[in-house]
């Protein structure tokens, strides 16, 4: 077992995001895939949300194997190697393990063992609460290097016959680097909850529901419950859309505004807006609500990946930045939105 070496780094003057890495299902699952048991079709999912197809991963790939490989994506392009990683945090609502957490497997697989590591369960916006934290390690000189892994493999927690969100999920991670800088590269973070929506998106089964069944099948070897998936033990997503879209749209647009103030920032200042990946249909409003120029780039990686929650954001920063290398080194307002209810947003300097 490896013994920590106490580090204690100079309190910096700032901090930013030094690189981004992804990771995204290999299946590529169309409309037409999942239509028939919803009753719905290809063009009703095209026009409530902007969706073409979702990637999702394999049985054989688990979500710590895609939060790995985007985690040593981004370490390398930051030129770093485990050794220089002084945290790591990981954001995700379907590890499929109460305890150990994500991060601690994920900081041993990528070589960065006595870090520091814990998980976030904040939802769509974990990786901005993510980024948030590891910005306040930078400054404090608690860390020199941070990782921040948004990862999701949505399509654990899915129904396929559910209609108000399973249809929208995808599976994949995202990961950034957060370093020392001599100037502010992240903004004051503009984030809270709202714990009176509480059900407004769930999972439909307890731990405790599980706690129980595990332990019937292991006193009377009655397995019926853990495999039989008419009883769809295992917790599910279910949303009340029209009440998430209100809330997205005519909520998350002020606290988006309240992050470029904070930052002293406006519209016109902007190269990108990288908005959680939820629906096409909020993130156009938002962005006519922000008033962005045509000039600024806004991350629309649902249109082919779908809806992949705590990752949403940093796959789309990849995607921006592989798109248009010239928008590196300019600001980007990105914010996270949903469950709990729950939201973050920053403006940062892309990598």
């Amino acid at each position: 077992m490896s013994t920590p070496t106490l580090k204690q780094y100079t309190p910096a003057a700032g901090s930013r995001i030094l690189s981004v890495g992804a990771a995204r299902g290999t299946q590529i699952v169309t409309n037409d895939d999942i239509a028939g048991p919803i009753d719905s079709s290809d063009e009703w999912i095209r026009q409530r949300t902007g969706i073409i197809t979702r990637h999702r991963a394999d049985a054989d790939t688990s979500l710590l194997d895609l939060a790995t490989e985007a985690a040593r994506e981004a370490v390398e392009r930051a030129g770093l190697t485990g050794e220089d990683i002084d945290a790591v945090i990981v954001s995700t609502v379907t590890f499929p393990y109460a305890t150990p957490s994500a991060a601690a497997a994920l900081c041993h697989n990528i070589g960065a063992t006595p870090a520091p590591a814990y998980d976030v369960s904040a939802a769509c916006a974990g990786y901005c609460y993510g980024v948030a934290q590891a910005d306040a390690l930078v400054r404090s000189g608690m860390a020199r290097h941070v990782v921040v892994v948004g990862a999701e493999k949505l399509s654990d927690v899915i129904d396929g016959t559910e209609r108000s969100i399973s249809f929208i999920l995808g599976d994949g991670a995202g990961a950034v680097v957060v370093g020392a800088s001599d100037e502010p590269g992240i903004g004051p973070s503009v984030w809270g909850s709202d714990g009176e929506r509480w059900e407004t998106v769930s999972m439909t089964r307890s731990q405790l529901d599980m706690r129980d069944a595990i332990e019937k099948a292991r006193t009377t070897g009655d397995t019926t419950e853990l495999t039989d998936p008419e009883n769809k033990l295992w917790p599910t997503l279910r949303q009340d859309g029209p009440s998430v879209f209100r809330w997205a749209v005519w909520s998350m647009a002020k606290v988006a505004q309240q992050a470029l103030d904070a930052a002293g920032v406006g519209p016109q200042d902007l190269a990108a807006f990288l908005p959680h990946q939820a629906n096409a249909r909020i993130i156009d409003e938002m962005a006519k609500q922000l008033k962005l120029p045509e000039s600024v780039v806004i991350g629309s990686d649902i249109v082919d990946a779908g809806n992949t929650s705590a990752a949403s954001i940093p796959l789309a920063m990849h995607r921006v930045l592989e798109e248009n290398p010239s928008l590196s080194g300019g600001l980007a307002l990105q914010i996270g939105f949903g469950a709990g209810l729950v939201y973050g947003a920053q403006v940062v300097r892309l990598p």
